[in-house]
């Protein structure tokens, strides 16, 4: 079962973010954390195709040529000094796509994914994938917990549009 919330909540999910929700309901069998325990480049993977289909350029690989790399700062003569790397990439919408599984809650690579787009160039939207169901814990809530905290306590400004959490 797929699982997904849009943040902040007072703001309707974007049409691109609805299309990312149903690449994953399109194959939410094969990815059903209470069935499987895929990594998640297998989760990638099998998400690729819809995403792709949507605009996104998606990683293939793990050589540099195959990753989708995003500009983060630049230097003398706007030569590119610092990028980060994203799963996938709809530059039009300025939308990245982050897949996680086993370290998503657990290494807290959900906070990494959030900070790296909020440092890349011309990224407005974030969704973050993470299981529903790992090691007896469900990682998308407390994802979701998290964001709610955040967006509640007024404190802290991103400079996103919106946040997509997936939990599949």
């Amino acid at each position: 079962m797929i699982n997904w919330m849009y943040f902040p909540k007072s703001t309707k999910p974007i049409p691109l973010a609805l299309e990312v929700v149903s690449c994953f309901k399109e194959v939410s069998e094969a990815i059903d954390s209470h069935k499987h325990k895929h990594e998640s480049n297998k989760i990638l993977s099998l998400v690729s195709g819809g995403l792709r289909s949507k605009g996104f350029r998606v990683e293939s690989g793990k050589k540099k040529v195959d990753k989708i790399s995003i500009p983060v700062l630049f230097g003398l003569n706007g030569k590119l000094e610092k990028s980060f790397d994203a799963d996938a990439f709809h530059e039009p919408e300025g939308f990245v796509v982050e897949v996680e599984a086993g370290r998503g809650v657990i290494n807290n690579q959900f906070l990494k994914d959030l900070f790296q787009a909020c440092m890349m160039h011309d990224v407005n939207y974030l969704s973050i994938a993470v299981r529903n169901l790992y090691s007896g814990y469900n990682d998308f809530e407390s994802v979701c917990r998290f964001f709610e905290s955040l967006y509640a306590s007024d404190r802290l400004h991103l400079p996103l549009k919106g946040i997509l959490i997936i939990g599949y």
